[in-house]
């Protein structure tokens, strides 16, 4: 189908639930948030593992659900993606149990997730459909604290959100605005020089 552009996702924090399915005949579930009990957040341009969601759900606004139908070449990461939830949601460390060789040994040591169906998903990359349900969509974090209250961290992730809101403010030939997020990226980089 056609991809949807929407204005709705500038960099900001997403929630929403969502279910994987199989693509076979019984449409079996793989992982289910809303039976998890934990929604999912990602931060929008953070680079998630799963690059494909954060197309979609671009493509979505809040309180919406939609239904994807995905191919193997944009689901092979999920296997471990979906190992680290579910750690999460066992109360255990997702890193957990993750070798920090090199090379061959890394090889060998990444034929199990410690998941029989997603070790099966490795294995035999396929489509998947994700169920989508976007409930909120948060305006960058940046945005919310005052310059002066923000940590050096947190100054230096707020300017290229900054200088991307601003552009996108430009665009819209909204230019007060703009020179106002523009204006808090410099107050960011020159606080920042100071130290």
């Amino acid at each position: 189908g056609t991809r949807v552009e929407s204005p709705l996702l500038s960099p900001g924090q997403i929630t929403f639930h969502f279910q994987t399915l199989k693509d076979d005949f019984e449409r079996t579930v793989i992982d289910d948030s809303r039976e998890a009990g934990m929604p999912m957040e990602i931060i929008v341009g953070k680079m998630f593992k799963l690059e494909i969601w954060e197309t979609l759900l671009s493509s979505m606004r809040a309180g919406e659900v939609a239904e994807f139908w995905c191919d193997s070449i944009h689901t092979g990461m999920y296997a471990l993606v979906s190992k680290g939830m579910r750690r999460i949601v066992e109360g255990r460390d997702p890193l957990e149990g993750q070798k920090h060789r090199c090379g061959m040994g890394n090889m060998f040591d990444y034929h199990s997730t410690g998941y029989a169906d997603l070790d099966e998903l490795q294995r035999t990359p396929q489509p998947l459909i994700f169920i989508m349900e976007l409930f909120r969509v948060e305006e960058p974090w940046a945005y919310k604290r005052d310059t002066w209250a923000m940590s050096k961290e947190e100054k230096l992730a707020a300017v290229p959100v900054l200088h991307s809101e601003g552009n996108r403010l430009v665009l819209r030939k909204e230019f007060h605005q703009a020179a106002e997020k523009y204006q808090e990226a410099v107050i960011c980089l020159r606080n920042l020089q100071a130290k």
